[in-house]
């Protein structure tokens, strides 16, 4: 395997020939397995309701009286609640909540654990030492516990504060699993000749080692998504959060202990609506996570 690095400086027109045809990969790849694009275009359909669904609906969604629990129809395709309020108007507009909570939890998650990880690898020595004590401590802190006890002073009504505390309380694996991969690409041949050039430790991380990172760390941040969702989703339908924000979880917790959703079919459609799309939503990611692999590593790119 040549040692040479990807991210070499190149040109301004060379870089915008190397972007298109990276673009054209990714489309050769999606389109060679049907199942591929279908998690490109779920994983984007639910970004567009993340943004635009709850500008579909009023403030306030309409309720109707004498249709509360109402089945399925063309009207309500998953009912009415308890209300009388659209099941999907509520899986549609509390999907704002979760998608937005999922990406800041990603973020928070990815930009601390491979700025921790990069670091500690690289350097190692004392700092590796330091970082990775830190980061151990970190990593035996309990989420849930931790998350019941600030419950009681935290209403977690906004997406990026429950996003803030789960990316907080998520780096410490990524920080372990990049400064494995650092360990390992250091010892490469373009980053001895990087230092043997005297090129800055910041340039030598940001411009060589980052970039061959890259498929590892997108591919965390897409799973970093799906448990932040499950997470949030989780303490919301266990009920240790107050409901103030409609939410997927807020919605599971109503059915189950409000409508009684698993001792009667009035409510079932309620329960189902928001499960329904949480399992999208994780299939979507896990199909381009499938796709990314390909994407990334020639090896896996079939002829």
């Amino acid at each position: 395997m040549s040692d040479m690095n990807p991210a070499v400086a190149l040109p301004g027109g060379a870089r915008a020939t190397l972007r298109r045809n990276f673009w054209r990969g990714v489309w050769r790849v999606l389109k060679r397995k049907p199942s591929r694009m279908a998690g490109a275009i779920i994983v984007l359909g639910f970004a567009f309701m993340g943004v635009f669904g709850p500008l579909l609906y009023p403030d306030q969604l309409p309720r109707d009286d004498n249709a509360l629990y109402a089945p399925p129809s063309w009207a309500h395709p998953f009912g009415t609640d308890f209300e009388g309020t659209d099941v999907l108007a509520l899986v549609v507009t509390g999907a704002q909540y979760v998608l937005l909570t999922g990406l800041v939890t990603a973020v928070i998650t990815i930009v601390l654990g491979t700025g921790v990880g990069l670091f500690a690898g690289f350097r190692r020595g004392r700092w590796d030492s330091v970082l990775m004590r830190i980061t151990d401590m970190k990593l035996t802190i309990p989420g849930l516990p931790l998350l019941l006890v600030l419950s009681t002073i935290w209403k977690f009504s906004s997406a990026w504060e429950m996003g803030l505390v789960l990316g907080l309380l998520g780096w410490g694996g990524v920080a372990r699993a990049v400064r494995s991969q650092t360990l390992s690409l250091r010892e490469r041949g373009f980053i001895e000749a990087a230092r043997g050039l005297g090129l800055s430790t910041t340039h030598i991380i940001g411009r060589e080692l980052l970039p061959s990172m890259a498929p590892f760390i997108a591919m965390n941040m897409l799973i970093a998504v799906t448990g932040a969702v499950y997470a949030q989703v989780g303490l919301f339908f266990l009920g240790v959060l107050p409901f103030e924000a409609n939410n997927w979880g807020v919605m599971l917790n109503l059915a189950v202990f409000g409508g009684g959703a698993l001792t009667t079919t009035a409510a079932l459609p309620y329960l189902m609506a928001p499960l329904l799309a949480i399992l999208l939503l994780t299939l979507g990611i896990v199909l381009v996570v499938d796709a990314m692999d390909e994407i990334f590593n020639p090896r896996l790119r079939e002829e």
